[in-house]
């Protein structure tokens, strides 16, 4: 590819408008000219050609052409203008609920106008309600492009972003921004004819095409715009490699340690993981690796050998996990391994009286070697001594703030993330271009495949019944509620009622009850007693979502499982199977059900496979909803559908670091049209 000399990117105007309406249009991510011209329909709506109201197809939008004959204030059944106008074929009602006195004055008798909407049978014949008119003379005009409906907010009207948009591509940079080669081998018209065929198409274009946004022009759009996410993730990416890390070498003894006194052995997904690990924290520059595995993989102890590299060689380690119960998991897991090999693991949360509070925290400050806790590791109060290390367990609950906070605690520490929600292919290549990423795609041996059985909470009783006799064999068992107080709304069972009633109903069970509203000590107490098997039948919200291991726990029961994520429920079946003994996830459901509820039961039922099960959640929920993106700090697309576009993902991702090697100039450009500042996030 030629290098192709470019000016430096052109100052992008502001929009010329009152500063009340600059604030509305803020609210739409419209700042500048660029924005506006990127700012495209979500629909079009034919004004082309006139249709005759004899003609006019029920239920579609048409343009009718037609002189007033009367137009009146009605009060029954509500008080409405009624307008009657005629064309050469017919009589049209027009009905106007809400309306102001300049538009009574427009459609006064004998005015001709256009007017553009659904025709429906009224009960005097053919009727349009709240119609869009405009007045015009016999001689008037059709337009000769489609009318382009923009996506909008309260105060700022169609006609206003028309014309808005319309003067912005006149006087915006619609400079092209892609070597002429690549445009050519790609087979994409110039940017400035696709921003033109969008915002106004010819009368003849298909209207399906590009409401399906299959239209030639779109695939440029789309492509553009997945083109600027991979060069930002890209540049953030050889940003953070110029910055300098403390490198992490040692003799490994204090891993080889740990493995000996392991009670299993790694699987070669976790030797191939640990790795690249240890590969990353050799080198001068921060480590910035994601480690995703499904529920059960074994992703713990590969965070744990990476913290006994950063501790050999003097280096603090910090271990973040968003909720309590899960940091409290990990906590003890950590300190049964690492604390009989000397390494002293501190523990840091929220919860902590303040004395105690100050205490951990002064400890941190002195080189305590390995700190666990939640997003209390992030407050001001908190410093390191020396921190080499930061390991965030299911990073996509945090937001980009919190994440950046921790890796400022030491400067640049290397930074490993890990994630039990398998990432799709095509959303780790657009979502995650800036990370490394490792799979821990086999399980340990010894976990037990877990049978899932989708039942009707009409049949609870039978499910009573199946629970005591696993009791009687020895096994224990979750029943899991999504809600601790009683809702009418939703009718849910809850937790404590739920719990009473199985108190009731399982005498020869001892029954327990944990949910987020119990005091730490309490949650503790009640979680280490059904681990220790003082408790047969563990009640519970999702606070035991992640995290909690138990393996003589073999049945897992989800109350109203149709009100679940698939991740929520596929994670919950995660809790069981963890032993030799055959495990059961039993989710219980009311009917009728919704199709999407109909559709992610149907999911978890036919498929074990958590990276299947993640690439049918995308596809259900759409990749912002799906990685908590909207906190990530990643540019989101508007235009691009991960699945339906993955090869322009593939393509762009080809191009990317040909783009920021050969055409730099070209590179800002882009940048500055698609994501203005919104990159610096990226950046830290």
């Amino acid at each position: 590819m030629n290098k192709q000399s470019a000016s430096p990117p052109a100052s992008v105007q502001p929009i010329r408008a009152s500063e009340a309406l600059k604030k509305k249009l803020a609210k739409l991510g419209l700042r500048n000219n660029a924005d506006l011209i990127v700012h495209l329909p979500l629909r079009y709506e034919d004004e082309t050609r006139l249709t005759p109201i004899a003609e006019a197809p029920p239920g579609e939008p048409v343009q009718i052409e037609a002189v007033v004959l009367s137009s009146e204030i009605q009060f029954r059944p509500r008080r409405q203008l009624v307008v009657r106008a005629r064309d050469e074929s017919g009589v049209l009602v027009l009905r106007f609920f809400n309306f102001y006195p300049n538009q009574q004055a427009m459609l006064a008798p004998g005015a001709r106008l256009r007017f553009f909407g659904e025709i429906r049978d009224g009960f005097f014949g053919a009727e349009m309600v709240h119609p869009r008119f405009a007045k015009v003379d016999e001689a008037a005009p059709l337009p000769k492009t489609l009318t382009p409906v923009y996506p909008t907010t309260a105060g700022v009207a169609q006609s206003a972003l028309r014309k808005l948009i319309a003067q912005a591509i006149e006087t915006a940079d619609m400079e092209e921004t892609l070597p002429q080669e690549m445009s050519v081998a790609l087979a994409l018209p110039a940017f400035a004819d696709a921003v033109r065929t969008l915002h106004f198409p010819p009368a003849a274009a298909s209207l399906a095409e590009l409401e399906s946004r299959s239209h030639p022009a779109w695939q440029r759009i789309k492509f553009d715009e997945v083109l600027a996410q991979q060069l930002s993730l890209r540049r953030a990416y050889q940003a953070r490699r110029q910055r300098g890390a403390p490198v992490l070498q040692s003799s490994g003894a204090l891993a080889r340690r740990l493995l000996a006194a392991l009670p299993f052995s790694l699987t070669g997904a976790q030797v191939r993981a640990r790795a690249e690990i240890e590969a990353d924290l050799d080198a001068p520059y921060p480590m910035q690796r994601l480690l995703q595995g499904d529920v059960g993989s074994g992703k713990t102890i590969v965070a744990a050998l990476a913290a006994c590299r950063a501790i050999e060689a003097g280096w603090q380690t910090a271990f973040m996990a968003p909720t309590e119960i899960l940091a409290e998991q990990h906590d003890q897991k950590l300190r049964a391994w690492l604390e009989p090999l000397g390494v002293r693991v501190l523990w840091l949360a929220g919860s902590l009286k303040a004395g105690e509070k100050r205490t951990q925290q002064a400890k941190a400050a002195a080189g305590a070697q390995l700190v666990v806790g939640t997003h209390a590791l992030i407050q001001e109060s908190v410093d390191y001594a020396r921190l080499g290390l930061v390991i965030v367990d299911e990073q996509h609950r945090f937001g980009v703030q919190q994440r950046l906070a921790l890796r400022k605690k030491g400067g640049n520490p290397h930074q490993l993330m890990m994630s039990a929600t398998p990432i799709p292919r095509t959303l780790a290549m657009s979502y995650y271009a800036d990370l490394d990423v490792s799979v821990l795609d086999e399980l340990p041996p010894g976990r037990t495949p877990v049978r899932t059985r989708l039942v009707t909470v009409s049949r609870r009783s039978e499910v009573v019944a199946f629970i005591a006799r696993q009791v009687a064999q020895g096994r224990q068992a979750y029943w899991v509620c999504p809600l601790i107080e009683e809702s009418e709304a939703l009718q849910l069972q809850t937790a404590l009622e739920t719990f009473e009633q199985l108190t009731a109903e399982l005498t020869q069970c001892r029954i327990g009850l944990v949910h987020g509203r119990l005091k730490t000590e309490e949650k503790q107490a009640t979680m280490n007693a059904f681990a220790a098997g003082e408790i047969d039948v563990l009640v519970a919200t999702t606070v035991i979502e992640v995290g909690v291991d138990v393996p003589n726990a073999s049945l897992m029961v989800v109350e109203h499982a149709e009100r679940f994520g698939l991740s929520q429920l596929h994670q919950l079946r995660g809790r069981v199977g963890r032993g030799s003994e055959h495990s059961d996830c039993v989710l219980l459901y009311a009917v009728p059900l919704s199709q999407l509820a109909r559709q992610r039961l149907k999911i978890i039922f036919e498929n074990n496979d958590g990276f299947e099960i993640a690439r049918q959640d995308l596809h259900l929920r759409g990749p912002g909803e799906f990685i908590g993106s909207r906190q990530s700090g990643v540019p989101l697309l508007r235009y691009a559908d991960l699945e339906a576009d993955a090869e322009l993902v593939e393509k762009a991702r080809a191009f990317t670091e040909q783009l920021l090697r050969e055409a730099p100039e070209q590179v800002e450009r882009h940048l500055a049209r698609w994501l203005g500042g919104r990159e610096e996030l990226l950046k830290s």
